[in-house]
């Protein structure tokens, strides 16, 4: 049986009690055949001190959607993925609301896969880009 994008929504959101996903809230809210989408609202769990949006927790953000997406693409594989390399670039600031990340595949390969991952935020403004090449162990 094919998973249905709402099986593997609800599964990629149950894999985040008790981790880093659930105290900044993370939530999966759209999949694709090539992409995944993933929310985080922006409030003073994840500002800097002088209320905008840590760096730190968009990267957060980023490698927790690209590597999802990586563990449902290689899903075929019985493989543990890991991130090896993340670079991101933070061009606009934001205060509240919703910042969402798209993780692209751009190279899916057995052992590397390589993901863009935009965040924007609610009126699709680019807050972050970030570039992620994940790792495909064997279990």
């Amino acid at each position: 049986m094919t998973e249905t994008k709402e099986m593997i929504l609800k599964k990629c959101n149950a894999i985040c009690k008790n981790t880093l996903m659930e105290t900044l809230s993370i939530e999966f809210v759209d999949f694709t055949e090539d992409s995944i989408t993933a929310r985080m609202p922006v409030n003073s769990k994840v500002h800097q001190p002088d209320g905008v949006l840590h760096g730190g927790a968009s990267v957060a953000l980023a490698e927790s959607v690209g590597s999802a997406g990586a563990m449902i693409f290689m899903s075929d594989r019985n493989v543990s993925i890991r991130g090896i390399e993340i670079a991101a670039n933070h061009v606009k600031g934001i205060r509240e609301g919703y910042v969402y990340a798209k993780a692209t595949i751009l190279h899916k390969g057995r052992t590397t896969q390589l993901w863009q991952i935009r965040i924007v935020n609610e009126k699709d403004q680019l807050i972050s880009l970030v570039k992620l090449t994940t790792l495909s162990l064997p279990l």
